[in-house]
């Protein structure tokens, strides 16, 4: 009986039952695979080729680096350190500069209320020199330290479907725009903390030469944005009546929208800048670059109003514009090129270990052991070790043993 049961498990409708895998490479685990002899004598070029290659492009990024034409003004301090009457020098602390020549006169600050009756209507005028000719193009970035986009809650912070531009109920908003979701049952547009947090500092258009209109620099923000952002924002199909802005938001829409002021964020290029969270606490964000790229910025004092309106202090945090020329990879980074001599460096440096090792390791003769004695084994480049039996009948059976090192 047990026979039976065992007989019908192994056999189904009269076949027998087979487990075994296909016979092909991958199913017996017959694959060619390379299995290199990491040997002193071909890791130590490898190595110094790597440092090789590595030590000239290292070179060639810092001298790029060191060309870039830079000037970083913090100015979250304006509205409490600068004089409302005339320019006042900023203090050496909030200011970087990296021009070819050296500058001779120092930045300066005025304070600007722009009205007497609100004292949160401020402008911050910079005043500052570029003491040599720059080569288009310019771009002119905001930079914030200590804040923190990468948080997962702030960055999932928004709606998708909303900013493709549907019109969107409040209860059919994702939940994480809480708590800028809905206001008094009407939706935010757009929802979510990011959104409400956007920076809303605005720079002049015009970089203003002293002494000298002509000369003036006009910037745009066209073209600021990723163009794979751009695709991410369409039209809203909202109307007015079941939207408000953003709580932050309120100096731009006072009168909260209109048929005429609903924001089009296909075209909105620092918001869709802003929405690119940056991933490190110190991050700059592009605003504005100039306008012609085939002119050159000329040698002069320039100024440029700042209109404040972005609280950082209150997180110790802070801000700056930042005026700067760019080369093969970008703006001025010095810590890319620092990553290749580091790279470079370790390389030479592990070459010159393993070629030390390998000079002191003492490396012994080959043996022949047998039934004879033991003696060298001429012409073996391995130590081997070749081991040889004799039974009674005489009968010879060779077993090699390959060591490295052990005799």
């Amino acid at each position: 009986m047990g026979f039976q049961l065992h007989f019908h498990n192994i056999r189904q409708n009269g076949e027998r039952r087979n487990r075994r895998p296909l016979n092909t490479s991958f199913r017996q685990q017959r694959l060619r695979a390379w299995q290199p002899n990491l040997s002193p004598q071909r890791i130590i070029p490898l190595l110094l080729i790597v440092a090789c290659v590595f030590t000239p492009i290292g070179v060639g990024l810092l001298v790029s680096t060191l060309n870039t034409q830079t000037l970083i003004i913090d100015y979250e301090q304006c509205h409490l350190q600068a004089n409302t009457n005339s320019l006042q020098l900023i203090p050496t602390k909030y200011v970087q500069s990296n021009f070819h020549k050296k500058t001779t006169i120092l930045p300066k600050w005025q304070l600007i209320y722009n009205d007497e009756n609100d004292t949160n209507n401020m402008t911050c005028q910079i005043q500052f020199q570029i003491p040599n000719d720059i080569t288009s193009p310019l771009y002119v970035y905001y930079r914030l330290t200590n804040y923190y986009q990468n948080y997962r809650k702030y960055v999932d912070s928004f709606d998708i479907n909303q900013l493709k531009g549907e019109a969107l109920l409040p209860n059919q908003l994702n939940d994480n725009c809480k708590p800028f979701k809905e206001i008094n049952g009407k939706a935010i547009y757009p929802c979510g903390v990011i959104a409400n947090t956007l920076f809303n500092d605005t720079f002049s258009k015009t970089l203003n030469n002293i002494g000298n209109s002509t000369l003036d620099v006009q910037l745009t923000n066209k073209n600021t944005a990723w163009n794979t952002d751009k695709h991410r924002y369409k039209p809203t199909s909202y109307n007015v009546s079941q939207i408000v802005p953003p709580p932050n938001w309120s100096h731009m829409f006072p009168n909260g929208y209109t048929d005429d002021n609903i924001p089009n964020l296909q075209k909105w290029q620092e918001f869709q800048v802003w929405m690119r969270a940056s991933g490190l606490p110190k991050f700059y964000k592009l605003a504005l670059q100039n306008v012609s790229k085939d002119l050159k910025i000329h040698k002069g004092t320039y100024s440029i109003n700042i209109d404040l309106h972005y609280p950082v202090l209150s997180y110790n945090g802070t801000k700056a514009i930042v005026l700067t020329t760019s080369h093969i990879v970008g703006a001025r980074n010095i810590s890319l090129s620092i990553v290749y001599f580091i790279i470079s460096g370790l390389s030479i440096f592990f070459a010159i270990i393993l070629l030390i090792a390998t000079l002191l390791t003492r490396r012994e003769t080959p043996i022949h052991i047998s039934s004879q004695g033991v003696h060298p084994a001429p012409n073996v480049k391995r130590t081997d070790i070749t081991v040889s039996k004799f039974t009674d009948q005489d009968s010879l059976y060779s077993d090699n043993i390959r060591t490295r090192g052990i005799l």
